[in-house]
């Protein structure tokens, strides 16, 4: 993405985005804090959960969550947490960190936070972690990367896939498009 980046529009490239996820993982380890499992909310903290589970070597929660339908995904409407959560080994217990990309208004991260801690008596502890922190958020992430006091809209490098659809595929592969 070559677009510069203001006071209402941030961009991100795959290399920033790589490299925030890095620091995000370096800014964990030197906190000292140990957490035996990562719950990443999908589908924006994907991708950071994966990595960070793949360098701290724990298992890996998906809880699916979703209130940015409204306007094209423009726009916070209801927020819908997935009954169950996937995760790769045992159950979720002990000290967790939950994963996301950002914390906007913090509406997601606050009942997500509260839904795990009341459906999941044996989290320990549960501290979260964010790439961005929003200016406006009404939730302190414990850990994040940026935090951006005007409240930019991030465009993040997969967003690409958002309008890109199966019959158009063949075009954008040989053409090489990249944002």
């Amino acid at each position: 993405m070559t677009n510069p980046s203001t006071d209402r529009d941030h961009w991100v490239s795959w290399d920033q985005y790589h490299a925030l996820i890095e620091r995000l993982a370096l800014t964990l380890h030197e906190s000292g804090w140990h957490f035996d499992k990562i719950v990443c909310l999908a589908r924006g903290g994907v991708r950071v959960g994966d990595v960070l589970s793949r360098i701290y070597d724990v298992p890996l929660g998906i809880l699916a969550t979703s209130s940015y339908r409204e306007a094209a995904g423009t726009e916070q409407g209801q927020l819908d947490i997935a009954q169950f959560i996937t995760i790769t080994r045992g159950t979720l217990d002990g000290r967790v960190l939950l994963v996301d990309d950002m914390v906007d208004t913090g509406m997601t991260f606050g009942r997500v936070r509260d839904h795990l801690l009341s459906q999941f008596p044996a989290i320990t502890e549960l501290k979260t972690a964010v790439l961005w922190w929003k200016g406006h958020s009404q939730s302190i992430p414990d850990y994040f990367v940026d935090k951006l006091p005007t409240n930019p809209w991030i465009h993040q490098p997969f967003e690409d896939y958002d309008s890109i659809r199966p019959h158009q595929l063949e075009a954008w592969v040989r053409k090489g498009v990249r944002g």
